[in-house]
């Protein structure tokens, strides 16, 4: 069974481009699509999930199969990557337990999301996200982990964005993606370092590896692979971009937020653990970035008002805490600690809506000894300020830049190559025109400083004066009525063309030439 392992993430993939293909044909767009849909969503994930267990279950008095190699995908000179599943006790329980989850959640969207207009794109992007979640639990290598690392990050992108008309949803999808493209940097930054100090990129090659690596060395890569795992899984200092994430339609924010896409970083430390026993600086680090991410969690979702942000608050706490367990080195309880939120905020999230429905009675008030702490309860509710401190430290900079180059670009570079300046130069046809009618462009284009500048500026005018003193002023009567005469001509000659007899004369030549 294990040679078949690649349909496990190979299945939703399949149904996610089914669906967008059908789509375009017009073969499942509206209402009377919806069924197709998602029996092919359901399908997907039914077998796949069906697959996990004839994997999971056999392994539990069999022992689990191990690292499996199916093809290798790239070689170029001492690289080579492989398409290759690590079919560890970690992985096919991870695989099980994303299967299952993704399946009821597509179960749930299917009344969800009736009649809505993105119903065929939500499915089509949550197959997808099955997909990549069940490549990353899977994958052999750190590469191909990171291919379905940047699928999910897709995936969340166009789920966050499901309500493109509303500016608030792309921009805060726009915020979570960019934030997330950070912590790529680092496992870019690992995957380098790892084929440059070990060799190579597979799991196994890093796990056997990591006690040969000076404790410098092993921070370092380890370093990497903590960023990514800090982004992805809204740590501090990225915890913010997880509360922009809930625009999207609930069960998106039940597989992303609540259940799996927020623990991928939880998984990627747990696949470490060789590494991380190895850079006892950074498991440190990931102990106190985890205590504070709890905290933050903790105190953040008690000043909640909706059901969606306490949940989401409350997983960011949880997730924390299981950055702490793998900073004392309890890679074990970690693990049990993912399983279980998992399945637990799966079930929150998707029965949410109906429990708003059910109750009727006004928010959870502050606990009195929050509501005592002034300070303490409006840091809370701002959220401590992480998004401003972002803006601070990183927006404002990066626009700030941005203009400082713009400006250096208008007086400095355009007048070295003799461009004319901004406020002279003509943007198009008709400003042209209409500078022309107000009398200020009937002779002079542009203004140009310099040899360069005054060489464009003379030979600008040249061209201007030929066109409009010879072809538009001087001939243009005569000129128009030539290429009327020649488009007479043309469509006479075409309408002889379109008569049968010419058509079969054209046919019969064309088998002249080809005998």
């Amino acid at each position: 069974m294990e040679n078949y392992a690649w349909l496990i993430p190979a299945l939703p993939l399949t149904a996610s481009l089914w669906i967008a293909a059908d789509y375009l044909v017009h073969g499942n767009r509206g209402e009377a699509g919806e069924k197709q849909t998602a029996w092919v969503a359901q399908g997907a994930a039914g077998l796949s999930l069906l697959l996990a267990l004839l994997l999971a279950l056999p392994a539990l008095w069999q022992g689990a199969p191990g690292q499996v190699q199916v093809a290798e995908w790239l070689r170029s000179g001492d690289l080579v990557l492989n398409i290759s599943f690590t079919l560890d006790p970690l992985g096919l329980a991870m695989t099980t337990l994303v299967a299952f989850i993704s399946l009821l959640t597509l179960r749930f969207s299917i009344n969800y999301l009736h009649r809505e207009a993105g119903f065929q794109r939500f499915f089509l992007v949550l197959c997808l996200f099955m997909a990549a979640m069940e490549l990353i639990v899977m994958a052999g290598s750190a590469f191909l982990t990171f291919v379905g690392w940047e699928l999910a990050g897709v995936g969340s992108y166009l789920l966050i964005a499901y309500a493109f008309e509303r500016p608030n949803a792309s921009r805060n999808a726009t915020r979570a993606f960019v934030t997330n493209r950070i912590g790529d940097a680092g496992f870019l930054l690992a995957l380098f370092l790892s084929w440059h100090w070990l060799g190579g990129v597979e799991w196994t090659t890093i796990e056997s590896g990591a006690a040969q690596l000076s404790t410098v060395n092993a921070d370092l890569l380890a370093l990497g692979f903590l960023l990514a795992a800090l982004a992805k899984s809204a740590q501090v200092p990225f915890a913010p971009w997880i509360a922009r994430a809930l625009e999207g339609p609930t069960p998106s924010s039940a597989v992303f937020y609540g259940s799996l896409m927020v623990h991928a970083g939880v998984f990627l430390l747990l696949r470490l653990e060789p590494l991380l026993l190895q850079a006892p600086q950074v498991a440190s680090l990931l102990l106190v970035l985890g205590l504070l991410t709890a905290l933050y969690g903790w105190l953040s979702g008690l000043t909640q008002t909706d059901v969606k942000s306490a949940l989401m608050f409350s997983t960011t706490a949880q997730v924390g805490l299981m950055f702490v367990w793998c900073g004392l080195g309890w890679f074990e309880l970690a693990a049990w600690h993912l399983a279980l939120n998992a399945l637990w905020r799966a079930y929150q999230f998707l029965h949410a809506p109906a429990l708003m429905h059910l109750i009727s009675r006004p928010a959870r008030p502050v606990p009195p000894w929050l509501a005592g702490r002034q300070r303490l309860r409006t840091a809370a509710l701002h959220r401590f300020w992480l998004d401003s401190v972002a803006d601070w430290l990183l927006v404002r900079p990066t626009r700030a830049l941005a203009r400082d180059a713009d400006r250096f670009d208008e007086t400095v570079v355009s007048r070295m190559v003799g461009l004319p300046e901004q406020e002279h130069a003509l943007s198009s046809l008709s400003d042209w025109e209409a500078r022309k009618q107000q009398g200020t462009g009937s002779e002079v284009i542009g203004q140009g400083r310099g040899i360069l500048g005054r060489s464009m500026e003379w030979l600008a005018n040249l061209l201007h004066w030929f066109e409009d003193r010879l072809v538009l002023h001087g001939g243009g009567e005569g000129l128009m009525r030539t290429l009327r005469h020649l488009g007479g001509y043309a469509l006479r000659i075409e309408r002889l063309l379109e008569s049968p007899r010419y058509l079969l004369l054209l046919i019969m030549a064309t088998f002249v030439v080809i005998l």
